[in-house]
């Protein structure tokens, strides 16, 4: 209920009570009378007696108005009062009609989103009106777009906290349309929660919300960015991303991440942006064995479908290994193994060199042999066993093979997958085509399955294989007539497979052709997967992104990708993520099939706003509160100077007054009669209890693992206590927290110069290998303000925090997979102890256990082993507190290499 411009109550009832302020006046007017002193003896109670009745005396005018003025700012609190600039516009009596663009590019700042949402419904609430709601993505179920039923606000509250940002664009049109196919509405209000970016029908859309009547106000946040993949034909040692966003008014700063498949970054680059600048290029630089782990990219501090990009074979860099037979005539284009280094260089590591060397211990992921027979004997036997343990061999035919087949049989080479006959098959002999022989289709099941068969693909000669119940299984590619041109078979865990013609132009013009680098490319992609190559036939969807980025289990209507994918939209049909099964799946990726974003064209006459400035609103209720407390403490003050009690209170005043100084002497006392670790106060009482929960359990299993014996761990007052005592804090950084005051940093920086040791915690709940995002890693600049920290640098494996104690190469808590800091070079001082450990595993959630030392939260995703792995970091980070670097002296090193089985 509104009474003034801007000004609202949400319980106008409470208003009544002021009706009771003039009984409640004239009774204050009268207080009981002051008592009298009077002396012994008992005998002058007798003199100056008299006979009268006793009146009450009169309450002061001046205290009689403070108390009115209490009782008044009670009621108004009572009321809720809230002041909105915002408050009144459009038709106070209509419905508020908010519409919601709940796409991929809102994601990007989703919680104020919520928050403003949650805001406007309180005001529809305070107001009576009912609301009507209209998302403009497609809906998750696959229905149409469609407005919804008229309700109160309490009833669309629930409605608004299911809504969350779709993993695909807007459809604006679909949206008009669903306004147009109910009967005329007249909002009083209508809020367009827009995502910033222009689109199909975007223009009418914003016209119609126009012609409803009650204007409208367009409220609009921060755009999401898209980011599309690299070249899969890129550099062997640098993945180069594109981001592309709508202008903005300040510089921003574009961090991009890389992640393997257990969320570890593995690749981290920045760079600035300019404001107007609408595209930018960044490059990670990582080996190629880095390189082939990476299955994620993203930009870091923007959780959002189109800010992922998800990488599968196509983005993998195989190491092959080249291995000719014979000698090659000396014009390159006759050389067996031209043309597989051409078609392999821009997508693989390619190198040269003879069987013996390619067989190292490194080798690589594939080889491929050129027309080169094999016989029994160790080199054979150690490439056997190479095959049988994943790897791959790609054999050619040649004049070579032929001759060896037809010498030995195949008893002399125990590497092709199928028999082969005595003697090949060419033009002009025995065996021979009248006319080149075309390649056929590829049938299913084969590798090559869906890749177009050029017609001027000729093979002239090939060697053959010998017919048997099996061969067809083993085909993969075959000619015209039926004969096969590639034959495979399992060998253990590998690939055997064999391209029955040759490797250079002599017997087909295969080796010329594009098919062959595509073909290539899918064997090249089985020695890692262990199953089929990848195919563009139908791939079932196996896990998909939401709009926040996260991936997931497939669910709902999504349905199998099929031909012709690079031209599918992203929708409720087909989410952005993998499809196919094993590691030869295909990601289907969010950005690359979206235009470049244009910001959205204002419609004239609207109402403009930010997020921020739309929401505000003044909630007087608490002020109220602080007011009335105020009241109160100076009513009382007063009462006591009528009765005359307010000498009483000084050596009240003078004991309040020391207690300060006392409970710092006994805190310090009590903290350094033993060793015990300490978190620092964040003044969020779960967290607290959850942080001195976490270091107790911590200090039980120290008890019990090593000789360290603390005392039960104490919660620490920056601004208050002393904190020389403990050689660990532990803060627990939590979003309310406020800065530090100059005392408590410089005591923090005596702390650090003097060998502590201070674990910040950002606790990053959720994504795998996640960082602190930009609002949290700002949070956190504020409040180590006037903090000397060191330069930091990632947790190096081979760091002595990782073998303080136990030989670690994870450092997981509640939570697995985010960056750790510690500082950049040891120090000569304090042990070569870095003075601050930055994370955000939420070790203390991992420790924590209740009265009985049961686990007080479940960790994820390891489950028990992970909390084990927890304990062994809390462990070592204790130690590597107590003890310093001892642990990279040259004396234990010996013991070290000898427990790593070096």
């Amino acid at each position: 209920m509104s009474f003034l411009p801007g000004l609202a109550f949400s319980a106008p009832w409470a208003l009544l009570l002021l009706a009771l302020l003039p009984l409640l006046w004239r009774l204050l007017k009268v207080t009981p009378p002051a008592p009298r002193l009077v002396r012994f003896p008992a005998i002058r109670l007798l003199f100056g007696l008299k006979e009268r009745d006793e009146t009450a005396e009169t309450t002061p005018p001046w205290l009689l108005l403070l108390r009115l003025a209490l009782a008044f700012t009670l009621v108004l609190a009572a009321a809720r009062p809230v002041f909105s600039p915002h408050h009144g516009m459009g038709n106070t009596s209509g419905p508020l009609l908010v519409v919601v663009d709940d796409g991929w590019a809102a994601a990007r700042d989703w919680p104020a989103r919520r928050a403003f949402l949650d805001r406007l419904l309180e005001q529809a609430g305070r107001q009576g009106r009912p609301v009507l709601l209209l998302g403009t993505a497609p809906p998750a179920h696959g229905g149409p777009v469609a407005l919804g039923r008229m309700m109160s606000a309490a009833e669309a509250r629930p409605e608004l906290g299911g809504l969350e940002p779709k993993p695909w664009a807007t459809d604006r049109r679909a949206a008009l349309a669903a306004l147009q196919a109910l009967a005329p509405i007249s909002p009083g209000r209508t809020v367009w929660l827009a995502d910033g970016l222009d689109g199909d029908g975007a223009a009418d859309f914003a016209r119609a919300l126009q012609s409803l009547g009650g204007g409208l106000e367009l409220v609009g946040g921060r755009s999401g960015r898209q980011l599309l993949p690299p070249a899969e034909d890129g550099a062997a040692d640098r993945l180069t991303m594109v981001m592309r966003r709508v202008p903005s008014a300040l510089p921003e700063r574009l961090v991009v991440r890389g992640l393997d498949a257990s969320g570890t970054v593995l690749a981290r680059e920045e760079v600035e942006v300019d404001p107007r600048q609408t595209e930018a290029s960044i490059a990670l630089s990582l080996p190629v064995e880095l390189r082939n782990r990476l299955v994620r990219l993203d930009l870091d501090g923007e959780r959002g479908a189109g800010a992922t990009v998800l990488l599968d074979e196509r983005w993998r860099r195989r190491r092959v290994g080249l291995v000719a037979g014979g000698a090659s005539a000396g014009a390159p284009l006759l050389d067996r193994l031209y043309y597989i280094e051409r078609a392999l260089a821009p997508y693989a590591e390619v190198r040269r060199g003879d069987l013996a060397d390619l067989l190292g211990e490194t080798g690589p992921d594939m080889l491929i042999m050129a027309d080169l027979p094999l016989t029994p004997g160790a080199l054979t036997d150690r490439l056997i066993g190479r095959v049988e343990a994943g790897g791959v061999l790609l054999r050619f035919a040649g004049p070579l093979l032929a001759q060896a087949v037809g010498q030995s049989g195949e008893k002399g080479d125990p590497l092709l997958p199928v028999r082969l006959r005595d003697g090949g098959r060419a033009m002009g002999g025995a065996m021979s085509w009248t006319t080149p022989m075309a390649v056929a289709p590829f049938p299913e099941g084969s590798p090559f399955h869906g890749l177009a068969v050029a017609t001027e693909v000729e093979v002239k000669a090939q060697v053959l294989a010998e017919p048997s119940l099996d061969l067809a299984a083993h085909s993969w590619a075959l000619l015209a007539d039926g004969t096969p041109l590639v034959t495979a078979a399992r060998r253990g865990k590998g690939w055997v497979v064999l391209i029955h013609t040759g490797a250079n132009a002599e017997w087909s013009n295969l080796p010329l052709s594009g098919l062959f680098v595509q073909m290539l490319r899918r064997v090249a992609a089985l020695s890692r997967s262990g199953g089929l190559a990848p195919s563009q036939g139908a791939l079932p969807p196996m896990e998909l992104l939401d709009g926040f980025g996260r991936l997931g289990p497939a669910t709902g209507i999504a349905a199998a990708l099929t031909e012709g994918a690079e031209v599918t939209v992203p929708g409720p049909r087909h989410p952005p993520g993998y499809y196919g099964a094993g590691e030869g799946r295909v990601a289907f990726n969010l950005a690359p099939r979206l235009g470049s974003p244009r910001p959205l064209a204002v419609p004239p006459g609207a109402r403009i706003s930010g997020l921020e400035a739309a929401a505000v609103e003044l909630d007087l209720g608490p002020a109220l509160l602080v007011l009335a407390l105020l009241l109160a403490m100076a009513d009382g003050l007063a009462s006591l100077w009528l009765q005359g009690g307010l000498r009483r209170l000084a050596p009240l005043l003078v004991l309040l007054a020391a207690l300060p100084a006392e409970a710092a002497e006994s805190f310090a006392l009590e903290a350094g009669q033993a060793t015990r670790l300490a978190c620092i106060k964040t003044f969020d009482a779960a967290m607290d209890r959850d942080c001195l929960a976490g270091l107790k359990g911590l200090s039980a299993v120290l008890a019990t693992r090593s000789t360290a014996n603390l005392a039960e761990p104490m919660a620490v007052d920056l601004e208050r206590d002393p904190v020389v005592f403990f050689p660990l804090l532990y803060w627990r950084i939590t979003p309310n927290q406020r800065g530090l005051s100059f005392a408590a940093a410089d005591k923090l920086n005596a702390y650090m110069a003097r060998g502590g040791l201070i674990v910040f915690d950002t606790g990053d709940e959720g994504q795998p290998g996640a960082g602190p995002d930009t609002a949290e890693l700002n949070r956190l600049r504020v409040l180590v303000q006037g903090l000397a920290l060191p330069p930091l640098v990632p947790l190096a494996a081979d760091h002595v925090l990782n073998r303080a104690f136990y030989l670690l190469k994870e450092v997981p808590g509640r939570w697995d997979g985010a960056t750790v800091w510690v500082e950049q070079t040891g120090r000569d001082s304090n042990d070569g102890v870095s003075p601050v450990l930055l994370g955000g595993n939420d070790w203390v959630g991992a420790w924590a256990v209740d009265e009985r030392g049961k686990p007080l939260h479940a960790v994820t995703p390891g489950g028990e082993r992970q909390r084990e792995m927890a304990y062994r970091f809390g462990v070592n980070l204790v130690m590597y507190a107590l003890t310093g670097n001892y642990k990279a002296d040259q004396v234990h090193l010996p013991a070290i290499l000898e427990r790593l089985g070096r």
